[in-house]
């Protein structure tokens, strides 16, 4: 959904692809907690080298002759911005429908960073987000049964 802005071209597929290697690192560093991740200027920028790091091991994982046609989707710093800004309100959302999951099976532990992902996604006022929050979100609270009427 990209009727907005015309000049931000965006590939849907190589999006999609981007998402799918989106959290690949994370097979060397491990999944850092959010809250660790973010809690400091000095924790960001430490964190944004070690990931940076892990995806340039990664791709010196695959076979030369495929490094070219990976570098595109697994080095995420390197992508335009506009994949950069969806690729993390993916993630926000990722987390957000989680959060939300596990409300609805009684842990109150993520009431409230379902509340600050909410906020932070509603103040960013991304249409794309704005657009999945209003059409997709909803289906996820549904049961399969509720799904398949």
């Amino acid at each position: 959904h990209n009727n907005q802005n015309p000049n931000n071209k965006i590939d849907a597929h190589k999006l999609a692809t981007c998402g799918l290697y989106h959290d690949a690192t994370e097979v060397i560093t491990g999944d850092m907690p959010t809250p660790v991740k973010y809690h400091s200027k000095a924790m960001r920028n430490a964190y944004k080298g070690v990931e940076q790091r892990a995806e340039k091991e990664l791709l010196n994982l695959l076979p030369t002759e495929m490094h070219e046609a990976f570098k595109g989707v697994l080095i995420e710093h390197e992508l335009p911005e506009v994949y950069q800004r969806l690729l993390k309100a993916a993630d926000r959302l990722s987390a957000l429908l989680k959060c939300q999951a596990e409300l609805r099976a009684g842990n109150k532990e993520f009431e409230h960073a379902a509340q600050e992902i909410l906020k932070r996604l509603n103040e960013e006022q991304q249409p794309e987000v704005l657009y999945f929050l209003e059409n997709f979100a909803p289906a996820y609270a549904l049961s399969l049964d509720h799904l398949l009427k």
